[in-house]
């Protein structure tokens, strides 16, 4: 069968394409834009005319290829900043008038399953248990498990949350990383209230800030997602390149091979939650998966 499964996070919007038989899934288109629909989100509760029209316009790009491919079923999640924001329902039935469906907004312990579900599912159980986490931009979801979920939940601590409470320059003052660490740590803390991070074997994380921190932890001087996938991060690189990417302004973060363009003004706080994880949960280090909800939402679909 060949399903679609399209992700609307507070940062990015994203497309997977994949025909999925039973065990077998095979990817066959797969796009990322930053459309940041969140911005502004935590602050004023609600989207701004210019975040829904530049998501529109992407989604009205991914019907495109969505025809094109022949997919026969298609499923659009909307998560954290959908969430959050008072007038969402601008923006839900401007995607169902482009795409004939009305996106899901999922809670956080949905989007923690399909979290799971896609970042596990090619994982050998001699690594089990997992805890995978998932930092998006606008929230980040603890899930604990080896074949099916345990226990999860989900905190507002993402990217692009934590850079406009917090870290509003760039590079960031010693009272702002103070300040946002105090923010993340608290939130951390509440997961761990619901999840128990020490009944983990390995810590899986998951989507952009992740598979950044791990590009330049590779030494990449380009992204390339092959060479990170399932690449094994100690923590102290991890806090190294938190300090790093804290340290620098904004041409600088832009100069590098592997940075996206819309993760320049997001990455140091995205990192410095990622830092923070490894120190809270006491892991040495993370496996990094380029599959996470955008593959889980693909096999969800196939058995649906």
């Amino acid at each position: 069968m060949r399903v679609a499964a399209i992700d609307c996070g507070t940062n990015s919007l994203r497309l997977l394409v994949a025909d999925v038989d039973g065990a077998n899934f095979r990817e066959v288109h797969r796009d990322m834009r930053v459309v940041r629909l969140g911005q502004g989100v935590d602050k004023n509760k609600a989207f701004t005319p210019e975040a829904i029209e530049r998501t529109l316009l992407a989604t009205a790009e991914y019907a495109d290829v969505i025809r094109s491919k022949g997919v026969e079923k298609l499923r659009f999640c909307a998560t954290s900043a959908t969430r959050d924001a008072a007038n969402r329902d601008l923006f839900l039935y401007g995607v169902r008038d482009i795409l004939g469906v009305l996106p899901d907004v999922i809670p956080g312990s949905e989007e923690a399953a399909l979290s799971f579900l896609g970042a596990t599912k090619e994982l050998g159980q001699e690594l089990a248990p997992f805890l995978v986490v998932d930092i998006g931009g606008g929230s980040t979801e603890f899930v604990l498990g080896a074949t099916e979920v345990v226990a999860a939940h989900s905190v507002n601590i993402g990217c692009v949350r934590m850079a406009e409470r917090h870290l509003t320059t760039q590079p960031p003052t010693k009272e702002q990383i103070s300040g946002a660490i105090s923010d993340i740590d608290a939130a951390i803390e509440i997961a761990g209230s619901y999840v128990e991070f020490g009944a983990a074997q390995s810590l899986i994380a998951v989507a952009g800030t992740a598979t950044t921190v791990a590009a330049a932890a590779l030494g990449l001087n380009e992204y390339d997602r092959y060479a990170i996938h399932l690449s094994r991060i100690p923590a102290e690189k991890v806090h190294e390149i938190a300090t790093m990417f804290a340290s620098m302004n904004r041409g600088e973060i832009a100069a590098l091979g592997y940075m996206h363009p819309g993760r320049v003004d997001v990455i140091a706080a995205g990192s410095l939650v990622l830092s923070r994880v490894m120190t809270l949960t006491g892991a040495t280090e993370f496996i990094a998966s380029e599959s996470d909800i955008l593959d889980g939402i693909a096999w969800g679909l196939a058995t649906l």
